[in-house]
């Protein structure tokens, strides 16, 4: 048994926050500059470059500041709004990992259909 819970903070249509950007977040603090923390994630420098820019469009302060002749760095608002969609998420699979009526009583597998 097990339970998969994603969680995502939109924006209007685009993603604001959810378990890549929050990746991407942590690469980038841990490797000093987007194309690092790309490489890091296995990701192009253009994607990491676009979930940045979602990222900084969607919230009143930018999350991650670029340097002047390259590297960037997770501003204040960046550890914040990280930190708390990690306390969202632990919160969540907490709640996920406790046996309920519905995991009770949930099979490994599904039954084969009968004809």
């Amino acid at each position: 048994m097990r339970i998969k819970i994603k969680v995502q903070i939109y924006c209007g249509d685009a993603i604001a926050m959810g378990p890549g950007k929050a990746a991407l977040l942590d690469a980038i603090g841990r490797e000093g500059s987007i194309s690092a923390a790309a490489r890091a994630l296995g990701m192009s420098y253009r994607r990491a470059w676009l979930l940045v820019d979602t990222m900084n469009r969607c919230f009143a302060e930018p999350l991650i500041a670029t340097r002047p002749g390259g590297g960037a760095d997770v501003t204040a608002d960046g550890v914040a709004v990280l930190g708390a969609y990690r306390a969202m998420i632990a919160t969540i699979d907490g709640a996920a990992a406790a046996p309920g009526a519905i995991t009770r009583r949930l099979r490994a597998a599904p039954v084969a259909p009968t004809d």
